[in-house]
């Protein structure tokens, strides 16, 4: 029966109508499909990294275990964390990216000519990398000197250093990409990541890393 309050819509009233309506449902569904696109995508993406970088318990137990004597200073992460993305140039000059070293425990040391620090710490690396060095694991130094750019490669010359690969950033994005992370304050700075890109430790100051206590924490890492 129909509502004699309620008008009656003719067929040409109601054509009109649906052809208005089809076009913004049309809009709404397009815009539903995108949100969930969206949300759905970067869930997974977090998800991905989130179980990359899992807490395991036997791990880090290893690791606090091995962080003793000379390195004594590295904080063993209670739940690892995907790296910061970074950037910095290679051996050669080329772009290069800490992505490019997953499937290897890397241990990241930001350094520069005018840290004091580094001046004994660098060679210390550099016997850790020509003793460990290898398709499981390497030494990433990074250097963040930002004037005289050909001062940093003169000072490992003179400091003895011969197996560690030159990587830089002139720019110190790194430092300040790293600072605003809340990672790193001063230099030196090292950041133990392990084969899954999760920042698994930090040390800040230096450390005699070919040290038996620093070999000794590498090789938990790499085992681990």
């Amino acid at each position: 029966m129909t509502d004699p309050t309620e008008p009656t819509l003719q067929p040409a009233s109601r054509g009109l109508r649906a052809r208005r309506l089809i076009p913004a449902l049309a809009i709404i569904a397009v815009a539903l499909a995108a949100l969930l696109y969206v949300t759905i995508g970067s869930g997974g993406k977090e998800t991905a990294e989130a179980k990359a970088c899992a807490a395991n318990t036997a791990k880090q137990a290893m690791l606090d275990r091995a962080a003793k004597g000379e390195v004594a200073a590295m904080t063993v992460a209670k739940q690892p964390k995907p790296v910061t993305p970074l950037a910095f140039n290679g051996p050669a000059g080329q772009q290069e990216t800490l992505d490019a070293f997953k499937g290897r425990v890397v241990l990241l040391n930001l350094w520069a000519t005018w840290c004091a620090p580094c001046r004994q710490e660098m060679p210390a690396l550099d016997r850790l990398e020509a003793k460990l060095g290898g398709p499981d694991f390497q030494v990433v130094a990074v250097n963040i000197d930002t004037t005289r750019l050909d001062k940093p490669r003169t000072f490992l010359n003179d400091v003895g250093v011969k197996a560690l690969p030159f990587y830089s950033d002139p720019k110190a994005d790194v430092f300040y990409r790293l600072k605003q992370a809340g990672k790193v304050v001063g230099l030196p700075t090292t950041i133990l990541i392990d084969r899954n890109g999760c920042e698994i430790g930090t040390l800040a100051g230096p450390a005699l890393w070919d040290s038996p206590d620093g070999v000794a924490l590498i090789e938990a890492a790499v085992k681990s």
